[in-house]
């Protein structure tokens, strides 16, 4: 079976699974299990693949048509340009998270800002990003899954910033620390618990739910992380938060009452406000 053969066979057949751009799914599969890039797939049409190739191309087919995320499939995601590691124990980074990392990069350098805290790191996509763009920065990133963090530390060494992060098993409502920071920065679980049951397949069976959804109105992280905020940074710090459709006025209020100022919105490429920052008066 030649390239090219297999690629439309695998493209009817995610088609009539219901599989979103079924084609490009198939060439992204099949482009990693020869290791090319996917527009090297053109030159290669008449190219037979070997039996085990085959073997391999079948079962994640099959996977993909079971609505399993690509991501989880390979392995791997490109994420502000880095590679990072991704398993069934993680989010998957998403595009609109690097509009809050570009924000937080751009503002850190205009205030001089070192001390960073991420809250709920994942797969430690924003602290690594972070790390990999700001020389002086001290990170320490935090989450409640020791699963999520062993994934986190792996990528930490693969992009080669393992020094500059402290990654720690903690809940932010009780988390302390000795020292206070210049800035937090999350994307928290926003999907409110109504909204959750909506989600396409790909997110509601195979995402971790508690990276998705806190199982409520969709704001009860932004209101615990802005109380705990209060403690955790210095005065004049500020806080970074990646939110949802229509919530950046609520998470504005939220912030507002305690006792932020100066707060902005930053939209996404669909101009939708995604990146809520605010001041510690």
């Amino acid at each position: 079976m030649t390239v090219l053969e297999s690629l439309q066979l695998s493209t009817d057949f995610l088609e009539k699974k219901g599989i979103e751009s079924p084609r490009l799914n198939a060439e992204l599969l099949l482009s990693e299990i020869l290791k090319c890039k996917r527009l090297d797939l053109y030159l290669k049409f008449d190219q037979p693949l070997k039996e085990n190739e085959v073997g391999i191309y079948r079962e994640w087919i099959a996977r993909r048509g079971k609505f399993e995320p690509l991501q989880y499939i390979i392995g791997n995601v490109e994420f502000y340009g880095l590679p990072f590691k991704v398993t069934p124990d993680v989010l998957i980074p998403r595009p609109e998270t690097e509009i809050l990392v570009e924000e937080v990069i751009k503002r850190c350098k205009d205030i001089n800002a070192s001390k960073i805290l991420d809250i709920g790191t994942g797969s430690g996509n924003i602290s690594i990003s972070l790390a990999k763009n700001l020389s002086d920065a001290e990170i320490t990133s935090i989450d409640i899954s020791d699963k999520a963090l062993s994934i986190a530390q792996e990528n930490a060494l693969i992009n080669g910033v393992e020094e500059k992060i402290h990654f720690i098993t903690a809940d932010v409502k009780t988390y302390m620390s000795n020292n206070q920071f210049d800035i937090i920065v999350s994307n928290p679980p926003y999907v409110s618990k109504e909204e959750y049951a909506n989600l396409q397949n790909e997110i509601l069976n195979y995402e971790p739910m508690t990276a998705v959804t806190d199982s409520n109105d969709g704001l009860d992280f932004y209101r615990t992380i802005a109380g705990r905020a209060k403690i955790l940074l210095k005065k004049n710090g500020k806080i970074f938060l990646e939110v949802g459709k229509d919530q950046s006025k609520y998470v504005a209020d939220i912030l507002e009452k305690n006792d932020f100022i100066n707060i902005y919105f930053v939209k996404d490429y669909q101009q939708i406000d995604r990146v809520v920052v605010g001041e510690l008066k």
